[in-house]
């Protein structure tokens, strides 16, 4: 055990002081304010609400403009922990966190990452059920929903079929927040499997669950950033690591896919908050021995940063009337790919779509007037930790009269119950697979 010991710790960074334990609601408190404290030029800590006994939902946010928005600047989300008893994703993301501060302005790539993204890092959406586990199991221990005993991950609206659950004050909370950031990208870091996970949870016939699985409009930029995690991960990438698991094709897989799931986190964050989401189940185990957890980190950190860089494909920019106001809340769409839940701008007339290399059209749609389309083509090698920007001036002055950002544009009901089948995302698409997996490996 000894030379296993000193054999991690020259790979690891000689710089590190958080130790691979578990870390406690209190001990994690005491981590992220001396982090805020000793970096507070590049974070900002807040609690975005309490859970249900009263704990703090902390979230650390890296970036050289943490306290405030900067146009142009994507906001990216990780969030652990929704499920008390999955542990491995709550200590990594405070080893990640430590990892970002500490090589700030030593490591080329980290230091371009934070200064041109805010990183949100949610290291525990689910405190209390944490705290509730007294004796941890591979498999089930009753910290796995919150203190009232609702599963997180089954809490959420859904879009395809009423979900009548008591919504909790842990998932209030998150909603709330997704309603205050315009988040791009994220991932919600899970255990009990090795896998990256990809949307739709859920799913009806339209979405293509007659052929067991249900796609989104962005399926090819799904699969993209679910091959990016786990290539980089060399045991998820095995996909059959897991004794009495399936086995997943290059450690990937579609959601529903695997089992239908109502009310999912990463289903709500694509539909209502504009957000592309997976999910990333890192260990067989879900509350695994300490003694694991600097092998997880070895595994995932690769993986981790790489996935978070993918916050910057495809097109950003702003949309102006001729006067050169900025226009919020404007439907601002890829003509091929439309969304249930129209993507618009936010109150600084900003949009970020998710695109890999090739040409698409832009439609811009202004409720009165015609729609403005722009082509944009996609380089094959993305900017320098940006996307490509495009504003986009509309031909008409004078502001909109539109209804406020901050209110929901798309009731939560069911969206999907009645919809036909749409689109050539429900068929499959081996071309496409293909193309995909030769932009990860020869980008």
């Amino acid at each position: 055990m000894d030379l296993a010991c000193l054999w991690l710790g020259l790979l690891l960074p000689s710089v590190a002081a958080l130790d691979f334990t578990y870390h406690h609601q209190d001990d994690m408190e005491a981590f992220l304010k001396t982090v805020a404290q000793n970096y507070s030029s590049i974070t900002h800590l807040h609690s975005i609400g309490k859970s249900v006994k009263g704990r703090n939902l902390w979230v650390l946010v890296v970036g050289q403009f943490p306290k405030e928005h900067r146009i142009g600047i994507p906001e990216f989300k990780y969030v652990a922990n929704m499920h008390g008893d999955e542990t491995v994703g709550r200590e990594l993301l405070l080893h990640l966190i430590e990892y970002l501060v500490t090589n700030d302005g030593k490591d080329p790539e980290i230091t371009n990452l934070i200064n041109s993204t805010r990183i949100h890092i949610m290291p525990s959406m689910n405190p209390d059920g944490f705290e509730a586990v007294k004796k941890p199991d591979c498999y089930y221990s009753n910290g796995r929903e919150n203190y009232n005993q609702y599963d997180l991950n089954r809490n959420f609206p859904d879009a395809f079929e009423f979900n009548n659950v008591s919504r909790q004050p842990e998932t209030e909370a998150v909603m709330k927040w997704l309603e205050t950031e315009t988040f791009v990208l994220s991932a919600n870091l899970h255990g009990g499997a090795l896998v990256a996970s990809y949307p739709f949870d859920n799913g009806v016939q339209a979405t293509g669950t007659f052929l067991s699985r249900s796609l989104t409009p962005d399926d090819d930029v799904f699969q993209y950033l679910a091959h990016t995690y786990a290539s980089r991960n060399p045991n998820m990438k095995k996909g059959d690591q897991c004794k009495n698991k399936m086995n997943f094709p290059n450690g990937v897989t579609n959601g529903y896919a695997w089992y239908p799931l109502q009310g999912g986190m990463q289903d709500y964050n694509y539909i209502w908050a504009q957000c592309f989401e997976i999910t990333l189940e890192l260990s067989c185990c879900k509350y695994p021995r300490e003694e694991k957890l600097p092998f997880f980190w070895i595994d995932n950190k690769a993986s981790l940063i790489e996935y978070m860089k993918q916050v910057h494909l495809g097109v950003k920019g702003q949309v102006f009337d001729q006067n050169r106001n900025p226009l919020p809340n404007v439907i601002i769409e890829v003509q091929d790919r439309k969304h249930i839940c129209p993507y618009r701008t936010n109150k600084f007339g900003e949009y970020y779509l998710l695109l890999l290399p090739g040409s698409y059209i832009i439609n811009v749609t202004v409720s009165g007037h015609d729609p403005h389309l722009t082509k944009v083509i996609i380089p094959e090698k993305s900017q320098n930790f940006s996307a490509l920007k495009k504003d986009i001036v509309l031909p008409f002055r004078g502001q909109l009269d539109s209804i406020p950002v901050s209110n929901p544009s798309c009731p939560v009901i069911p969206l999907y119950k009645n919809l036909p089948s749409h689109s050539n995302t429900t068929k499959p698409s081996l071309f496409l697979f293909l193309v995909t997996l030769l932009h990860i490996f020869f980008k």
